[in-house]
């Protein structure tokens, strides 16, 4: 069945923008953190450089890990519905599901990753006064921008839309009926 309308984010067409929000990002969340919390301190230390790469990889895999979620508490998805990887040549990590959802839905699916990855990771990081955690925050802020420009263009769809992930791509196929779906109503 062909989409009545197709979302994709052009990775090529979008990483300069994305990198300089990393950059701003965590400029922005370490001036912050060397204002109100403590002078920033960059020590070489083995153990720093592990946890923060460590942190990093840990938070790509559960940034993917909260949509896979998101796919099964809000929209009900099976678990055997289910797909996560990487895509190397791409340069992604992704996490789909093969049921479809309603755009309302959707909507909150590309979201729950930048609550539990990001804000929440930061905010520890303030509060614990550990940089590091802050830094990774803004970093995954910014990893979340593909989520938030999807985020945006569902914006413009139908609430009750119904949106299939891509098994490939960055890509939401959009239809205003789904067969076999019944209406937002019930």
């Amino acid at each position: 069945m062909q989409p009545d309308r197709i979302i994709e984010l052009k990775i090529e067409e979008i990483a300069s923008k994305f990198l300089w929000a990393n950059v701003l990002l965590l400029v922005l969340l370490a001036a912050l953190y060397h204002f109100f919390v403590a002078p920033l301190s960059f020590r070489f230390s083995f153990l720093g450089i592990a946890f923060f790469i460590i942190g990093y990889f840990m938070l790509i895999v559960l940034h993917e890990l909260f949509h896979l979620i998101g796919f099964v508490i809000f929209g009900k998805a099976a678990i055997s519905s289910l797909n996560y990887g990487i895509d190397l040549k791409l340069g992604i990590a992704f996490a789909t599901t093969t049921t479809p959802v309603q755009n309302k839905t959707m909507r909150k699916v590309l979201l729950l990753p930048f609550w539990t990855t990001a804000v929440f990771p930061a905010l520890l990081g303030f509060w614990l006064e550990n940089q590091i955690l802050v830094l990774l925050g803004a970093m995954l802020a910014a990893g979340a921008l593909g989520d938030f420009w999807m985020y945006r263009e569902l914006l413009k769809e139908r609430k009750d839309a119904w949106v299939l992930d891509d098994p490939a791509l960055p890509r939401l196929n959009i239809y205003e009926n789904y067969p076999n779906k019944k209406s937002a109503d019930n």
